[in-house]
């Protein structure tokens, strides 16, 4: 077995989560290595491009959160092995990306330009984006989103909706999931008593 360094943000969410949370589900040993908030500009000139989550597999350094997910995806045999169940996985985790890019730039603002950023994102991009989800898992049975197991692209949108949910995005309501796609809700709470989800977090006391 390869050895294994993930690196990301002290915190339950992000773009590291599906990884970490793969890697648990499927007893795969691997370092978690979590820093703090201060400690980013020091991470920064460790990565290509000053960002994170990274991987090391054996050394090797291995950057884009999409990758990472996938590969540990495999590992831990939540990933898709036909083609047509892995476009699906695919398409719904490149979807959570792109909602995720439309985010990215307001965590740098502050006041009033932070509040009609969110506030935008809320009232548009964020309910299509919430509204095709809940659409997806729908047409696929209602449970999970391709394959009808749990996949990384449940963990994807489990970590995504959490996020959401959690009040810590300014601007952005706790009720806006329930609001517009509920199903997500259903979603996420199903895949939070996955015995080894929820042993995951008790595990933090989270």
């Amino acid at each position: 077995m390869s050895q294994l360094k993930l690196t990301y943000f002290d915190f339950h969410g992000g773009r590291a989560e599906p990884a970490r949370l793969a890697m648990h589900i499927g007893n795969i040993a691997f370092e978690d290595y979590r820093f703090t908030y201060a400690d980013i500009a020091e991470v920064r000139k460790s990565t290509p491009f000053g960002q994170v989550p990274t991987l090391h597999v054996d050394g090797v350094l291995i950057t884009q959160s999409a990758a990472i997910t996938r590969y540990v995806g495999k590992l831990a045999g939540l990933y898709p092995t036909d083609a047509y169940q892995a476009l699906l996985c695919d398409e719904v985790m490149d979807v959570v990306e792109d909602a995720n890019i439309k985010m990215g730039p307001t965590f740098g603002m502050t006041g009033d330009a932070l509040k009609e950023a969110r506030t935008a994102l809320v009232k548009g991009p964020l309910k299509m984006y919430l509204s095709w989800l809940q659409s997806q898992l729908l047409a696929h049975g209602g449970m999970y989103f391709a394959d009808n197991r749990l996949t990384i692209a449940d963990l994807k949108v489990f970590a995504y909706i959490r996020g959401l949910n959690s009040g810590r995005l300014d601007h952005v309501p706790t009720d806006l999931v329930e609001t517009v796609a509920p199903g997500l809700n259903a979603h996420m709470q199903r895949i939070a008593q996955t015995p080894a989800v929820a042993q995951y977090y008790a595990s933090f006391g989270a």
